[in-house]
Order: C-alpha cells, then structure tokens, then sequence
C-alpha cells in the first residue's frame, strides 16, 4: 500500500479531484495548506510572499494504482502543458497498516 501526497495549486482542487474520480479514484483526504517551493515565495515590489497557498491531497491506495494515480494528477494539476513553477509536487510513502475504525478492519 502508498500514501500519494499531491500538493497542487488551490484553484485546481475540483480538477483534480473531479478526473480522480472519472478514473475511478474517488478516496482523497483535502487539506488547504500554505508554503513554498525553491522559487522561495513570490516577490511583488518589496514584498516577499513565502507563505503560498496551497492544497494538499492524500490518497490511499494500492501501489498498481500508483502510476494511474500519478499521471491522472500530473495531467490536471498542470496549469499549461509545459507547466509552470508552483504547480506543485508529488510525494509518494509506503504505508505499512491501516484500520478502519468503526470495523477494526484492516486494508485500503
């Protein structure tokens, strides 16, 4: 099992996860977050902007959905085809357990 950690701009939140479930993905746990990439934030006149809004997406799944999962992000998470800096990133961890708490069940 993998935990998909996307972190993707906020304004394509709904994309995202809108194609996620077209490919039959619909489990995604969203957190609104804010930081900042190597850009280091965005300057406007003199004003550094470090903390960058942000969303957050967490995915539980089995690692054959890995790369569906990833190209399905990557594709409408990108804000042009080449993209752009700030679109975000992807971070993939190996998931040892899980439980469901209202069954004590173990498993995705």
């Amino acid at each position: 099992m993998l935990l998909v950690r996307a972190i993707i701009r906020p304004e394509k939140r709904d994309e995202v996860l809108l194609e996620l479930a077209k490919a039959g993905f619909n489990a995604a746990t969203v957190v609104d977050v804010v930081g900042r990439g190597k850009q280091k934030g965005i300057k406007i006149g003199g004003i550094v902007y470090d903390e960058i809004p942000k969303v957050l997406l967490m995915i539980a799944t089995r690692t054959e959905y890995k790369d569906d999962i990833i190209s399905v992000i990557i594709r409408a998470a990108k804000t042009s085809e080449k993209g752009a800096f700030g679109d975000g990133k992807i971070f993939i961890s190996s998931i040892d357990e899980t439980y469901t708490i209202s069954s004590g069940a173990t498993g995705i």
